[in-house]
């Protein structure tokens, strides 16, 4: 019988001691729900962190891995020079696909054609509020020749589709691995 209150206190001593023992401020009920499942809300994610240090507020798709930047007039000037390579380009969005947020154009200006912008395999979106944002983007360069039903729909969003002398609308694109942006 004796040994049996033994292990009885001993059951009940052990996690009122460990309890006792614990001094860590729990979080209130506001501070629970204000964060996620595993990290409180005060926690810096390493992505977080950087943003916070560059002023990049908004990343869609991989993170940047520091491909070679191209000014956005050099590529728009001698985009064959570098068709079908990996680069960064930054500048300002002067459009984004108001329905889905699938593309976005970067271009010098409000008149001049720009660089169209979509995501790697239809993987991610940017907001439909972009144009207006600063952007880096890095991805694959293409010079495109575009149907008229793409060139038609495109210029129904605002967009700019310039053309050729022969009157083919072509374009220069870029199709993005990742992306961020901040306004």
């Amino acid at each position: 019988m004796h040994m049996l209150r033994t292990a009885l206190v001993m059951l009940v001593a052990a996690p009122l001691v460990a309890l006792a023992a614990d001094k860590t401020p729990k979080p209130t009920q506001a501070e629970a729900a204000s964060s996620d499942c595993h990290h409180p809300a005060d926690a810096k994610t390493p992505e977080a962190a950087k943003a916070a240090s560059t002023g990049w507020t908004l990343t869609r798709g991989e993170p940047l891995k520091g491909e070679p930047t191209v000014k956005l007039a050099e590529l728009l000037a001698k985009p064959q020079a570098h068709d079908g390579k990996v680069v960064r380009v930054e500048g300002q969005v002067r459009k984004a696909c108001e329905k889905k947020g699938c593309w976005l154009e970067l271009a010098p200006d409000a008149k001049s054609p720009g660089v169209r912008v979509t995501f790697k395999d239809y993987g991610f979106f940017v907001p439909l509020d972009s144009a207006g944002s600063q952007a880096r983007v890095e991805g694959v360069v293409k010079v495109a020749e575009l149907s008229d039903a793409h060139a038609k729909h495109y210029e129904a969003e605002g967009a700019i589709v310039p053309r050729g002398t022969d009157g083919k609308p072509r374009e220069v694109q870029l199709v993005a691995s990742g992306v961020e942006l901040r306004r």
